[in-house]
């Protein structure tokens, strides 16, 4: 197995810090739901360790060691895995489970799908008067990423973590709830490769400065402006996105050599 990717700031399990105005996760429960709790455990802490880089991509995941590690039995292990091959990050190969390796063409499909998603979120607040973006989200948002300017974080895989945060609290601002949902969703496939594009100083200060002049934008009402923003940040064209896509594949298989 691989050494964790996270740098010595990353919490237990390798899990980065929690990005800015993260919610605490909720207080474990007993009773009668411990066993459907104890699942849904299971289920986390594989998928936060595969999120963390902890498994190398040519390696099986095999049912016992995981149960080992995790000192549980088998049986949520197996559930664990099922699900995280329907989230995309595991796939069945050689009669077997290994972490996800996207192909390129489905990268650049999730890639096209998540610059979509994100434009819609303030291009319908421009075509409407009806849509007004939600200040008591974008104002926190906008202060926690002044004080990551001001107190930049070392660069790490976890970055990407407060990346993830800052679209889709942006997004959950112009008060469409499925938008948000299915940049979720898009967001959990590429993440284990993303997460290689922030291992520069410069690629996290640049992240900052373009995250607060786009929040700055739509604060002040000028959404064409931060439209424009945006795009530039997640890719103005479907060639730069394939750029993106082509990039994050590249820096995951230097990664594992």
């Amino acid at each position: 197995m691989d050494a964790p990717l996270y740098a010595a700031s990353s919490t237990p399990e390798g899990r980065p810090p929690a990005p800015p105005g993260a919610l605490a996760p909720p207080a474990a429960v007993s009773g009668a739901r411990a066993g459907r709790d104890r699942r849904a455990e299971v289920y986390v802490r594989l998928r936060d360790l595969l999120l963390a880089g902890e498994f190398d991509a040519r390696h099986r995941l095999v049912e016992v060691r995981l149960a080992e590690r995790l000192a549980v039995s088998r049986t949520p292990v197996r559930e664990a895995l099922v699900r995280l091959m329907a989230d995309g990050l595991v796939e069945r190969r050689d009669e077997g489970y290994y972490p996800a390796r996207p192909s390129l063409g489905e990268l650049r499909d999730l890639y096209e799908l998540r610059v979509t998603v994100e434009l819609r979120g303030i291009a319908r607040a421009l075509e409407s008067d009806l849509v007004t973006h939600d200040v008591a989200l974008l104002e926190p948002l906008r202060d926690g990423w002044r004080r990551l300017r001001d107190q930049p974080p070392p660069p790490d895989p976890g970055f990407v973590l407060w990346d993830e945060d800052f679209h889709q609290t942006l997004l959950a601002a112009s008060g469409n709830p499925r938008l948000t949902e299915t940049l979720e969703s898009v967001n959990v496939r590429i993440r284990p490769v993303r997460m290689y594009d922030y291992l520069s100083e410069e690629r996290v200060a640049r992240t900052i400065a373009e995250h607060l002049a786009i929040v700055e934008a739509v604060l002040a009402g000028e959404l064409a402006g931060a439209l424009a923003a945006l795009r530039r940040h997640v890719g103005e064209s479907l060639e730069v996105v394939a750029e993106h896509a082509a990039r994050a594949i590249a820096q995951q298989a230097l990664r594992e050599r």
